[in-house]
């Protein structure tokens, strides 16, 4: 076996599959500019060769391997880069959206094994694998929404295309979910036990590739409200606007109603308004059109409203720089954004031909 520890990615190469670890489990294994180049370097490189025949991505956790997949983007990185006007902010989200497309369309099987926390920069990665596979410790969310930016990394792309109005749902309140939500909703394909993933990397390590019929899901009930509220989820989030969804939610008497309308109360107003243009926009979209969007939009996040003035530095400030918790969003309240704010996010900052991810196809 192969073995080279690169920064915090270990990349192993044996019996012709390619085996990563993302190794920054005191972060969660939260991805860096550092970690996405070396990926998709080292991706480039096994989907040229022929010996290769598979790969499987997994996360380090803080007992050992397994136990957290990915938490994301180094946010903390982002807030200090914006404040600084650091070069390599434009660069990270770049490079890790072509990450995103490079992984959709690999050509070869792709496992992702995502125990623990599967969130932002991680889902990313995982959506695009031909196997994604979760456990009960499976924590999968996009809550972008609680640091005034958006779920980008293709988001627009794999939540709009959840059943129904989930991905509105999901995508507006960053609910968490389980490993047997993710499997009804189509953001995952099973759901094992944990105990089992071990055993599993082994295979593969030894050159085997599992197959979604071969494996052994667990019986697990869904832990969340996506099936339970099925209904009232359609109902509320297929509505126009952000103004609408909330009457309904604020109008209905239901606990589940109360607190979800509570939850959209504490995200960015503005950008709650973006997300559902976002989403609605993705659901059309192909997967390279919906990347060049985010990308569009995460540049306007930053430099809309440069430095401190960004509703995501504010956000991040609040949540993990001063941990005070009370982002001051701008506009305050959902009522208070206009049509003109929310337009603004959706302007291409190059020409088409300037376009950082033109190159995607």
């Amino acid at each position: 076996m192969e073995s080279e520890d690169v920064s915090d990615i270990v990349v192993e190469l044996n019996s012709g599959v390619g085996l990563v670890t993302l190794n920054r489990p005191k972060a969660l294994n939260a991805l860096t500019l550092d970690m996405i180049r070396e990926l998709t370097t080292v991706l480039l490189a096994w989907r040229g060769d022929a010996s290769v025949k598979a790969v499987a991505i997994r996360g380090e956790g803080r007992q050992g391997p397994f136990g957290a997949f990915c938490a994301g983007g180094d946010i903390r990185f982002f807030h200090q880069a914006a404040l600084a006007g650091d070069p390599r902010l434009e660069d990270f989200f770049t490079e890790e959206y072509s990450l995103d497309h490079l992984v959709h369309g690999f050509g070869k099987p792709l496992i992702a094994f995502m125990d623990g926390v599967v969130m932002g920069g991680g889902m990313g990665i995982a959506q695009g694998a031909s196997l994604r596979i979760a456990t009960e410790r499976t924590k999968m969310a996009m809550p972008e929404t609680n640091i005034g930016l958006f779920p980008d990394v293709g988001g627009g792309f794999f939540l709009g295309r959840c059943p129904g109005r989930i991905g509105e749902y999901l995508a507006l309140t960053g609910h968490v979910i389980s490993g047997a939500d993710a499997v009804a909703v189509g953001l995952a394909d099973v759901v094992v036990d944990s105990a089992q993933l071990a055993p599993l990397w082994a295979e593969v390590a030894g050159g085997g590739v599992p197959m979604l019929s071969r494996l052994q899901p667990v019986e697990a009930a869904s832990t969340n409200t996506l099936v339970s509220h099925r209904a009232a989820i359609d109902r509320c989030f297929a509505l126009p606007t952000v103004m609408d969804i909330m009457a309904a939610l604020e109008a209905d008497a239901s606990p589940w109603a109360a607190e979800t309308a509570a939850v959209l109360r504490k995200r960015s107003p503005l950008m709650l308004h973006v997300v559902l243009e976002q989403v609605r926009r993705g659901r059309e979209s192909s997967l390279a059109d919906d990347l060049r969007m985010e990308r569009n939009l995460v540049r306007n996040c930053f430099h809309l409203r440069p430095g401190a003035a960004s509703e995501t530095v504010e956000g991040i400030r609040a949540l993990a720089v001063d941990k005070d918790h009370r982002p001051r969003w701008n506009p305050a309240r959902i009522e208070d954004v206009t049509p003109d704010m929310v337009a603004a996010f959706f302007e291409p900052p190059w020409p088409p031909h300037a376009h950082p991810l033109r190159h995607l196809g």
